[in-house]
């Protein structure tokens, strides 16, 4: 609660630095949190940065957000700006976080860009078609709360018990809302029986009316409000799919747990790096490397993926600019969070009394600018 209640004043915003050799890269290699450290790396393809994120630390709690947006930079800014002084609002009111105060902020949050949207529509009428998946982490009294729209991911690395203390063990946390995933295909195809192209498999991909592969977001109004298919401005100037209903939701899979003492590390991540490296992958160079800039280290293991089937070198791909490196990878955001409460690590004993603040990633990491570039696309549509 004490960290909640700092949302009310002004948010610090403590930047990390451009990785060497890669203009597009970003990271803050390893910061204090209430349950131990925690490391942090973006690399931009796109030609706006469309993946958002953000920690927030104190002494007694720690949130994290993954907003990887879609269409546009819009709704992931709007998420990173307005999902965690929604989280503070309701658990304020209900006296700590639980389920019902998570779903009650994401609903908020989808509630209030679309009345962004209705207001921008004149002036900006794709407006309607953007929309962020978003990935929510928050640790509080040793419990974990994860909460997921779309297909960012969070993976546990806990320590395997028996013979093999040793080595870690991948748990996924989060569900992927992604209709490439068969259950997920299914479950869109059961709400929708009168429609038989409501996922439809184009140009090798699955996709909602063959537009969209995730099945929940933040936004992508357009596919949720029938309304906006009638609009004559939406007509004129957006993208209009005939709908009788919503198509994907604002629903978020909320997972809560309590944390063990085998349990090592958390990894956040956009899809940009799940497109690349497996869970178990991800989770092993996490255990087997130091702390120390170890998102930066996920996020190069990703890219040299990304060179290996292109059978390239991994310079080569920094070297490419940004749009035009969309064609290779998608943006990619990491953060890794170590836990160290629960273990009773002296670590934690020291970095318990450092851990406040806000770190996030720039809005953009090509011009580097986390503060005007915001203002003034928000401006731009309200």
């Amino acid at each position: 609660m004490m960290m909640l209640r700092s949302l009310s004043r002004p948010l610090e915003r403590c930047l990390g630095v451009r990785a060497g050799g890669d203009a597009l890269m970003w990271h803050a290699d390893l910061k204090p949190h209430a349950s131990g450290d925690f490391s942090i790396a973006v690399v931009q393809a796109n030609n706006c940065l469309e993946d958002q994120s953000q920690v927030l630390a104190s002494p007694f709690a720690t949130y994290v957000g993954v907003y990887d947006g879609h269409g546009g930079p819009e709704a992931s800014r709007f998420v990173n700006k307005h999902l965690f002084p929604f989280l503070h609002k309701f658990a304020t009111e209900q006296g700590g976080l639980s389920a019902d105060v998570i779903k009650k902020a994401f609903n908020a949050t989808e509630e209030e860009f679309l009345r962004l949207v209705k207001r921008s529509l004149p002036v900006r009428p794709q407006i309607a078609s953007v929309g962020s998946c978003c990935l929510v982490g928050a640790i509080s009294n040793d419990v974990l709360y994860v909460a997921n729209l779309g297909d960012s991911r969070a993976v546990l690395g806990r320590k395997a018990s028996g013979d093999k203390e040793n080595t870690v063990v991948a748990e996924r946390l989060s569900t992927d809302h992604n209709v490439g995933v068969e259950e997920v295909r299914k479950e869109v195809e059961e709400l929708h029986p009168d429609d038989s192209h409501i996922v439809v498999y184009t140009h090798g991909v699955w996709r909602i009316k063959g537009i969209i592969q995730v099945s929940r977001s933040i936004g992508d109004v357009y596919l949720k409000k029938p309304e906006f298919y009638r609009d004559p401005i939406f007509q004129q100037f957006g993208n209009p799919v005939p709908l009788k209903r919503p198509v994907i939701t604002a629903e978020p899979s909320i997972l809560i747990r309590k944390l063990k003492p085998q349990d090592q590390f958390l990894i956040f991540a956009s899809d940009g790096l799940w497109e690349q490296l497996s869970d178990e992958a991800a989770v092993n160079i996490v255990f087997k490397n130091p702390r120390a800039g170890i998102a930066k280290r996920l996020v190069r293991a990703a890219l040299q993926e990304v060179a290996k089937k292109r059978e390239m070198r991994y310079s080569d791909i920094k070297k490419i600019e940004k749009g035009i490196r969309r064609h290779f990878h998608d943006d990619i955001t990491v953060i890794v969070i170590y836990l160290d409460k629960h273990r009773g690590s002296s670590r934690n004993k020291r970095t318990k009394q450092n851990a406040m603040g806000c770190t996030m990633a720039p809005v953009d990491i090509y011009s580097f600018n986390a503060d005007g570039g915001d203002e003034d696309l928000l401006q731009t549509i309200t």
